[in-house]
């Protein structure tokens, strides 16, 4: 589902990706592990087609389709969600108004009509309920005065409403408590399918015990260096890094 191919990115003239590969297949849900600078955020941002981060060599398809030619709007449509490591506030912007612009936006790129306001309605809310969040949070301005953990499971829902083909998580975890923590990885799970992929991208070994990845692959220095089971999640744990940026020195 996921290629990427001998990848590399460009933030501000500093090369962070260095080659990198990846393949993440549809069913599967697999994971980045690595240290602080390692690029994963980077990589995903260069997936979504984030400005500032550009893409020198290689290539990103998404079921085949070229992601590297698309605007970040195409990549979404195209079913490509990445969930932020810091999500952003948007003054002025209820969080429901939002989440129906995007929702309507992805169904007009895939020659839908726009859902009617009160189907819409009555899924926003069961998908809301199912991630314990209030109904009065749905009519804030977007992010403000939310909690980091708050700000986490808004992003969670909008997956859950999107509906994307592939997910990226970076970092889902932080911020959140042990019970929220539970809740978001309930709800991501729910949405693992045959047809859909996900990449998690965490520091820590407590989110892949809720959500259990096929494949663990570590990051360093803007490449994938090893990769193997869960087991290896464990591994890095225990050990740390330090044999890995050995490695890669």
């Amino acid at each position: 589902m996921l290629e990427v191919k001998d990848l590399h990115v460009t933030v501000a003239g500093v090369e962070i990706i260095r080659g990198l590969t990846l393949c993440v297949p549809a069913g599967e849900t697999h994971a980045i592990m690595g240290p602080n600078g390692a690029g994963k955020s980077t990589l995903s941002y260069a997936l979504s087609g984030r400005d500032g981060y550009e893409v020198t060599a290689g290539s990103a398809t998404l079921g085949g389709a070229d992601l590297l030619t698309m605007s970040p709007e195409e990549r979404a449509a195209a079913g490509l969600f990445l969930s932020f490591q810091y999500p952003v506030e948007i003054p002025g912007l209820s969080a429901i108004a939002f989440l129906k612009a995007a929702l309507n936006a992805q169904r007009k790129a895939r020659g839908l009509e726009p859902m009617p306001a009160p189907e819409l309605l009555k899924l926003l809310r069961a998908k809301a309920a199912a991630l314990q969040i209030k109904e009065e949070m749905l009519k804030r301005p977007l992010n403000v005065g939310f909690s980091g953990g708050e700000k986490k499971r808004f992003e969670a829902l909008q997956m859950a409403v999107l509906e994307p083909r592939f997910g990226i998580l970076d970092e889902t975890d932080s911020g959140l408590d042990i019970d929220a923590l539970r809740i978001v990885a309930d709800n991501v799970n729910a949405l693992r399918s045959p047809e859909r992929g996900l990449l998690v991208i965490t520091h820590y070994q407590r989110l892949l015990d809720y959500i259990k990845p096929d494949r663990v692959h570590v990051m360093v220095r803007g490449r994938i260096i090893a990769s193997g089971g869960p087991d290896l999640a464990r591994e890095l744990e225990r050990e740390g890094y330090d044999k890995y940026l050995k490695a890669a020195a």
